[in-house]
């Protein structure tokens, strides 16, 4: 092993031209910040001033901002793209979602038949 090859497996070697993840600088990491507050402090006001009038219509909303929120988070905080490792984080990343929306999907779809019929349907007048 020559010392030129020793010198580089040393613990305290700092390579970064080798390292191929992506980091972030500290503009990215405060455009992040400041996305994450904006993403934030906009629903609460939706919800605090009533902005919208409708609660059906407020929680799609707040719906939307959170799921900008979880990508602004990703991108700049978790440094998520299609080129770190290869794109594979981020296509288990979608795997990952992708099974969860089928669970979540299929547990509500099969709550919602059991509920329609296997419950008697309940009259409220002949309620003591």
């Amino acid at each position: 092993m020559s010392s030129e090859t020793n010198a580089q497996h040393q613990p305290g070697h700092d390579d970064h031209a080798a390292d191929e993840h992506a980091h972030g600088s500290f503009n990215g990491y405060m455009i992040g910040f400041g996305l994450s507050v904006v993403l934030t402090a906009i629903p609460f006001w939706l919800v605090m001033s009533g902005a919208l009038g409708s609660n059906q219509l407020t929680a799609f909303a707040i719906m939307a901002f959170a799921v900008v929120q979880i990508v602004v988070h990703m991108v700049f905080f978790l440094h998520m793209n299609g080129r770190s490792e290869g794109g594979w984080s981020l296509l288990a990343l979608l795997f990952t979602l992708i099974l969860v929306v089928i669970v979540l999907a299929g547990s509500l779809w099969v709550m919602y038949h059991l509920n329609t019929n296997m419950m008697p349907p309940h009259d409220m007048r002949q309620v003591p």
